[in-house]
């Protein structure tokens, strides 16, 4: 496997004893060749890999999927990015697994166009990020989009080329117009009353029970979606909150059109200019969905309830 460019690879298993075989020798490849690694999969595989490693773990960074990654907007700027960008020059190995049995059917798009939008953010780039699926555990449609994702396929039989390799078509596959929720609340803001706007996040997660540091987070989501709409999205929006399937949902919808793939996945250095609107909305939702075609664009921002009311 090339060291030079950007290599990413589906692993495709089958039991744990595949799991475990294919994750650790892909890590023990890199320890050997003194590369950094990053394993980020759910806990309970993280914690088979990291059984199968024994001493070798304390040599690789370990992360939660499931914590790490439980936004997978938020995933290439707040776990890929963030292992990759500590080593330049370097050629660094990363197994991520962003999908695994028992996510959504309204978080897997999100997943899907995650996948599909690494290959444009590390294009180039001296990374390998491995990506397991469960051949016994996902549905058929996720794995052949998981072979339209990534150009590199790999299972017990050895590594191939995808030829099914398309990952713009699963982005736009998933860039879909969104189901209306049964009820809400909503106001309609410009420059005026975007303060009301915020206010109105902050009073409707108070009442499903959020305290104050996650009101704080809701609030300021709410903020930047209407910032964004004021600045991009023709001066105005439409703000609109209601809860469904144990989470409380926030969206902003407005004029404009979200014409960057990558817009709110890439890392911002603190001394640059530039919004970075959509970027804290990632980093601080436990999920976003986004709609955008010329002159409409909606996103959604979903925040688990507290467990006490779920």
């Amino acid at each position: 496997m090339s060291v030079d460019l950007f290599v990413h690879p589906a692993l495709f298993y089958r039991g744990d004893p595949e799991y475990v075989a294919a994750t650790t020798d892909f890590v023990r490849e890199g320890l050997a060749a003194g590369e950094p690694v990053a394993v980020a999969v759910p806990a309970v595989n993280l914690a088979k890999i990291e059984a199968g490693l024994g001493a070798d773990a304390a040599r690789v960074t370990l992360l939660d999927m499931g914590v790490a990654g439980r936004n997978p907007g938020r995933i290439i700027p707040g776990v890929l990015r963030t292992v990759a960008d500590r080593h330049p020059g370097e050629h660094v190995r990363i197994i991520g697994e962003p999908i695994w049995p028992g996510r959504s059917a309204t978080e897997y798009p999100a997943c899907a166009q995650h996948e599909a939008l690494i290959n444009l953010s590390f294009a180039g780039r001296r990374v390998t990020i491995l990506c397991p699926y469960d051949l016994e555990g996902l549905t058929p449609e996720v794995l052949r989009e998981a072979e339209r994702t990534h150009p590199v396929l790999r299972d017990a039989a050895g590594e191939r080329a995808s030829l099914r390799y398309a990952p713009d078509l699963v982005v736009a596959r998933h860039n879909r117009p969104f189901d209306e929720p049964a009820a809400c609340v909503s106001l309609r803001f410009d420059r005026a009353n975007l303060s009301a706007a915020r206010n109105l996040a902050g009073e409707r997660a108070g009442a499903a029970g959020f305290g104050d540091d996650r009101l704080d987070d809701i609030r300021l989501v709410a903020a930047e979606l209407g910032a964004n709409s004021l600045d991009y999205g023709g001066g105005s929006g439409l703000i609109r909150l209601w809860t469904e399937d144990a989470r409380l949902v926030c969206e902003v919808a407005d004029g404009g059109h979200i014409t960057d793939p990558l817009a709110g996945r890439v890392p911002v250095e603190a001394q640059r200019s530039g919004s970075r609107g959509l970027l804290i909305v990632n980093l601080l939702s436990d999920l976003v969905r986004v709609h955008s075609r010329p002159g409409a664009t909606a996103v959604r921002a979903y925040f688990d309830l507290p467990a006490a009311l779920v």
